[in-house]
């Protein structure tokens, strides 16, 4: 029987965290981005990027949790990135106190394809939203692709909802339209659901 967990990402996790992300990307955007732009990421620099993002991070409410599912050997199958919300967290012309204070941001929640629909997902949520009270956030925010119901449909199923903003990604001189959810997170609401 297999067990899932999640834990605080480690230094030794970031080949796994990009090679998750890469495998993740390449599998569920290949119909949102253009080939040509999956097919030229880089492992060995997001590698790096995530290394610095573990390490080093711009502050303690910054953070990368992984998933971890446990039978004979533990596999790293997901993970999910967040830190307080700033400039890249707001929809174009938006002013830069239109999300106000104590909103945390997600920046990315992934869970290798191949591992999907075990839980991990709502775990890394669940666990991120116990640390996100923690630090005292009552809101928290997501932007998913308009072309990607799966992370659409797993948000919303969790309590989020669009909140009205909407962003176009210039991708390569291909412009991929996203939308923003959100959720409250304070103490005083339930947890999401799973």
């Amino acid at each position: 029987m297999a067990l899932g967990y999640v834990r605080p990402a480690r230094p030794e996790d970031a080949g796994e965290i990009a090679h998750i992300q890469l495998a993740t990307w390449r599998a569920a955007y290949r119909r949102i981005l253009p080939r040509h732009v999956l097919d030229n990421l880089d492992e060995a620099y997001l590698a790096r990027r995530w290394s610095a993002a573990v390490q080093e991070p711009p502050s303690g409410a910054h953070r990368v949790l992984v998933a971890v599912e446990q039978a004979e050997q533990s596999y790293l199958v997901g993970f999910v990135a967040s830190g307080p919300a700033d400039a890249e967290s707001l929809a174009p012309n938006e002013p830069a106190e239109a999300l106000g204070p104590g909103v945390v941001a997600v920046t990315d929640l992934l869970v290798e394809p191949r591992w999907g629909r075990r839980g991990h997902g709502s775990r890394l949520l669940a666990a991120s939203v116990d640390l996100w009270r923690e630090d005292g956030f009552a809101r928290a925010v997501a932007w998913a692709f308009d072309g990607d119901p799966a992370t659409q449909k797993f948000l919303t199923t969790a309590g989020w909802e669009p909140d009205g903003a909407a962003r176009a990604l210039d991708v390569d001189d291909m412009l991929v339209n996203q939308l923003r959810l959100h959720v409250a997170v304070s103490a005083d609401d339930p947890t999401p659901a799973d």
